[in-house]
C-alpha cells in the first residue's frame, strides 16, 4: 500500500448564497425532488408548461418520429465558419480568436451552462496500489480519491474516486483514456491455490464447529471448496477497457456519480451544490454534463504529474450521457487530446434540430434536464409563448461542438439498432453534424471524413466500415449500446494518428 497527497488547482467557484440565512453559519443545503427542482428552474425562466417527450413506443398516444423523410432539419445549421457579423472564417486565427470564442459562449449560455469562475482545488490521494492481470496484460492499478477543498461550504463534502490502471512493463510514458464509470478494482489480485486451499479448509472448519450438520455434508463432499479460483476472464468475455490495456495504453476509471449525482435531485449537493453552497441553480449554471467534464478535467491535472503517462496523449471516452459527457469534456479543455464518443444521442453528437427518436423535449423533461443548464428549457417550453424558443433559434448545433474539439483526434462510434443500439439515438442525425464538423478540421490543417461537406445528403458508410484515414473517425459496430466493439480499432486508429510507435 502507498499514501500520498498531491494538490492540484481546479477551475470554478463563486458563491452563490440565494436565500441563505442572516446567521452566524451558512444555511443548510435546499432538498429538493427533481420535479421542485425543475419546477423552481420553470419559475425563473417564466415557463408554466413544458412540451412532453416522445414516446420510443410506436403505439404511444405521443411517439417519436422514425419517418427520415420528415426528420429534417427543416431549416440550415448554424455556419460553423461565419461570425455573428456575418463575414466568413478563413483563416485558422480567426477561427481560435473570434468564432471559436463565440460558439463556446453560446454552448454555456443555452446547452451546458457555464462554470463558475474558482471551484475550489482538488487535493488528488492514493489510497491503496497493487499489481494486476488482464488477461494477458500485467499492470500497475491505483485507486484515488480527489478532495475536493470545501472550507467555504463544509456542509458539501466531494470526493472523487478514481481507478489509475498502467501497464507494467511500457517502456516509457503511455497515452492513457479517461473511461467515465466506477472506479472499481478491474481485476483484483487472488489468493495462490496453497493460499485458496487453507482458506476453504479453515471456512468448512468455521462453519462445522457454528453448525455441526454441515460436519457430514463436508466429509460425504470431499472436492466441495466453498471458495473457487477466479477465471482468468470475467464471464461475459473482457470489459472494452482490457482492449485499451492490451494496446499498450493505461486507461483511468472516474467515477461521475462522486462527482455530481445523475438526478435533478442533486443538483444541490456534489460538486455544483458545492460550489452554490447549497442553493438551487441560476438559469445559466453548468449542468451535470459539464460537471462530469469539470471532474475528467481535474483527473488529467494528476495524470499530467504522473512521469509514467503520455501527457499530450491523455483522452476521454464515454456512452450514452458519457458520450455526451465526453465531447463536451474535450470540447470545452483543449488539452484532451483525443476523444471516443460512443453512441451519445442527442446532447452530444446528434443534431438539436433533427425531428427523430430521443428529441429536444426529451432532454429538458424531469429525467434528464439537469444534464443541461437551466435556459436549454426554453427549447421545450410549452407556454407561455413568451418564454418558449423554437429550436431552429438555438444559436448552436451539434457540429460545433465536433469542431470545437478540432484538429484534435475525435472518434464518433455507434452501434446498429438490430442489436440493441436503438435507433431512438438518431445515429443518422451524428453522421450528420460530423460531415458538417469537417470544414472546421480542414481549415486546422487536419483531416476530416472526406466525404465532402454535403452533410444533408451524404449516405452513411455500411456497418463495419469505417472512415479512420483522419483526425476526424467514423465507424458503426455491429454490436449494441457500446463502443467496445470498436476499442481495438480506436486504439489503433489513435496511435496511428498521433504518430505514437508501438
Amino acid at each position: 500500500m502507498t499514501r500520498r497527497g498531491l494538490a492540484l488547482g481546479g477551475v470554478a467557484v463563486g458563491s452563490l448564497a440565494i436565500g441563505a440565512r442572516a446567521l452566524g453559519q451558512a444555511a443548510a443545503p435546499v432538498t429538493f425532488t427533481a420535479e421542485q427542482d425543475q419546477r423552481n428552474m420553470m419559475d425563473r425562466l417564466g415557463i408554466r408548461s413544458m412540451r412532453p417527450s416522445p414516446s420510443g413506443r410506436e403505439d404511444a398516444p405521443n411517439p417519436a418520429n422514425y419517418d427520415e423523410s420528415i426528420a429534417g432539419p427543416t431549416g440550415d445549421i448554424p455556419d460553423v465558419l461565419r461570425l455573428k457579423n456575418g463575414r466568413p472564417v478563413t483563416t485558422p486565427d480567426a477561427w481560435w480568436k473570434q468564432r471559436r470564442p463565440q460558439i463556446a459562449e453560446d454552448f454555456e449560455r443555452e446547452v451546458y451552462g457555464r462554470i463558475p469562475a474558482d471551484v475550489p482545488k482538488v487535493t488528488w490521494e492514493v489510497v491503496a496500489s497493487e499489481p494486476e492481470r488482464l488477461g494477458f496484460t500485467p499492470v500497475n492499478v491505483t485507486q484515488l480519491v480527489g478532495r475536493v477543498e470545501n472550507s467555504a461550504y463544509p456542509a458539501i463534502s466531494v470526493n472523487m474516486q478514481m481507478t489509475l490502471v498502467l501497464p507494467a512493463q511500457a517502456k516509457g510514458p503511455v497515452p492513457v483514456l479517461i473511461m467515465f464509470g466506477r472506479a472499481a478494482w478491474p481485476s483484483p489480485r487472488q489468493p495462490s491455490r496453497d493460499e485458496l486451499a487453507r482458506i476453504n479448509a479453515a471456512m468448512k472448519a468455521m462453519l462445522a464447529d457454528k453448525d455441526p450438520s454441515l460436519r457430514p455434508v463436508f466429509e460425504g463432499l470431499p472436492a466441495y471448496q466453498p471458495f473457487g479460483e477466479a477465471p482468468m476472464f470475467p464471464a461475459g468475455g473482457p470489459p472494452p477497457s482490457w482492449d485499451v490495456a492490451g494496446g499498450g495504453w493505461g486507461f483511468a476509471l472516474l467515477d461521475t456519480a462522486t462527482i455530481q449525482a445523475d438526478s435533478g435531485d442533486g443538483l444541490t449537493r456534489g460538486i455544483i451544490g458545492l460550489t452554490n453552497k447549497g442553493q438551487p441553480r441560476k438559469v445559466d449554471d453548468w449542468g451535470a454534463l459539464r460537471a462530469w467534464g469539470w471532474g475528467a478535467s481535474r483527473a488529467l491535472d494528476y495524470l499530467q504529474t504522473r512521469p509514467e503517462v503520455d501527457a499530450k496523449r491523455i483522452g476521454v471516452e464515454g456512452v450514452s450521457r458519457y458520450g455526451k459527457a465526453a465531447l463536451v469534456a474535450a470540447a470545452f479543455d483543449q488539452r484532451f487530446g483525443l476523444v471516443l464518443v460512443g453512441s451519445s444521442g442527442k446532447g452530444g453528437a446528434t443534431l438539436h434540430r433533427r425531428n427523430f427518436g430521443e428529441a429536444v423535449e426529451t432532454l429538458t423533461s424531469s429525467g434528464e434536464y439537469h444534464w443541461f443548464c437551466g435556459n436549454y428549457l426554453r427549447y421545450g417550453a410549452a407556454e407561455p409563448a413568451s418564454a418558449r424558443r423554437d429550436i431552429d433559434t438555438l444559436p448552436v448545433d451539434s457540429h460545433e461542438l465536433i469542431a470545437m474539439v478540432a484538429p484534435r483526434p475525435c472518434f464518433i462510434s455507434y452501434g446498429i439498432p438490430e442489436s440493441g443500439d436503438a435507433k431512438w439515438l438518431d445515429q443518422r442525425g451524428s453522421w450528420m453534424a460530423a460531415v458538417a464538423a469537417g470544414r472546421v478540421y480542414r481549415l486546422l490543417g487536419a483531416k476530416d471524413l472526406g466525404v465532402g461537406d454535403d452533410w444533408r445528403n451524404t449516405p452513411m458508410p455500411p456497418v463495419l466500415t469505417g472512415l479512420l484515414d483522419g483526425e476526424l473517425a467514423w465507424r458503426q459496430h455491429d454490436g449494441g449500446h457500446t463502443d467496445g466493439p470498436n476499442i481495438r480499432t480506436f486504439v489503433t486508429w489513435a496511435d496511428k494518428i498521433t504518430g505514437r510507435k508501438t
